[in-house]
């Protein structure tokens, strides 16, 4: 080997991690626009176990989550047109649970609101997951994931497929009394945020090559992309939604949220968007911008 090529070689990696986010990367909590502030308020209480955190509040928003975690915003935006199947925007908000219990729990009080739709379950290999639509059509899935160890990689790619298995025998199963009992005692968070987008190379460029995410696995209409080795924290698709325009107003996804650990990830991540021509929205600590399809992204040191 020769050894000239030796720094050239380290060179080139430590540009691609500084165009990477952290590993440590997260997701924070979803804003959505409401019609009904008081009935999307109870909803997610009720049949998501969340509760109301203290001094986050104001008037016409309401942030609900576990513990001191945000998981929803909800802003209340009357006047606003319904959100389409059609249009880019939200496809599901996914709401991780630790532990199969806590899960099963989460699932237990959804399924009994009256109010809540079941559209699904689902093996992706790497997790569990359950999925409802709240009653103004936003999607919701509850996930707990599989030990990360457990997960089949190959080139980079993260081994994830959708196969079914039967919910009640999964209930019986995992259904716990006093972890149903104390289900908004349970840590609860966003565990990645599912899009709906027009065009995937579009998407692909300003997630991964802009963002710096990156790309996990894709699938037909699909593609799913992380920080840290996650199999996802973002994931989009146009299967309901090819050839979208960018969005106009409507009820529906406000905000999606991502935090990183420093504030030299900010300042890396500022120049990335300064170099694609993204218009940015700057605090200092906090950027703020739109992806192609108007959807805010805001990215914040924890």
């Amino acid at each position: 080997m020769d050894h000239r090529l030796r720094p050239a070689v380290t060179a080139a990696q430590n540009l691609r991690r500084d165009d990477l986010l952290a590993a440590s990367t997260t997701m924070g909590a979803v804003t959505l626009h409401v019609g009904d502030l008081v009935a999307m308020s109870a909803y997610y209480r009720e049949a998501l176990a969340l509760t109301e955190l203290p001094g986050t509040g104001g008037p016409g928003r309401v942030v609900l989550g576990r513990g001191r975690t945000p998981v929803v915003v909800l802003r209340h935006t009357p006047g606003l047109p319904p959100t389409s199947r059609h249009q880019a925007g939200l496809f599901h908000t996914a709401v991780l649970l630790d532990t199969e219990e806590a899960l099963a729990a989460a699932v237990a009080h959804a399924a009994r609101h009256p109010l809540s739709r079941f559209v699904g379950n689902a093996d992706h290999w790497v997790s569990r997951a359950f999925y409802f639509t709240d009653p103004e059509d936003n999607g919701i899935e509850l996930y707990w994931d599989r030990p990360r160890e457990t997960w089949q990689r190959s080139g980079g790619r993260v081994a994830m497929g959708s196969d079914w298995f039967d919910p009640q025998a999964y209930l019986q199963q995992h259904l716990d009394e006093s972890a149903l009992a104390g289900a908004s005692g349970q840590e609860a968070r966003v565990g990645h945020v599912h899009l709906q987008v027009g065009d995937l190379t579009v998407a692909r460029r300003f997630y991964v090559d802009t963002l710096g995410l990156e790309l996990t696995a894709d699938l037909p209409g699909a593609l799913f992309v992380a920080a840290g080795g996650y199999h996802h924290h973002v994931a989009v698709n146009t299967w309901n939604s090819a050839g979208a325009a960018p969005r106009a107003a409507s009820l529906g996804l406000g905000q999606v949220a991502l935090t990183v650990p420093g504030q030299d990830d900010v300042d890396a991540l500022r120049d990335r968007l300064r170099h694609a021509r993204v218009p940015v929205r700057d605090d200092g600590r906090t950027l703020r911008f739109d992806d192609p399809w108007k959807t805010l992204v805001e990215v914040a040191v924890a």
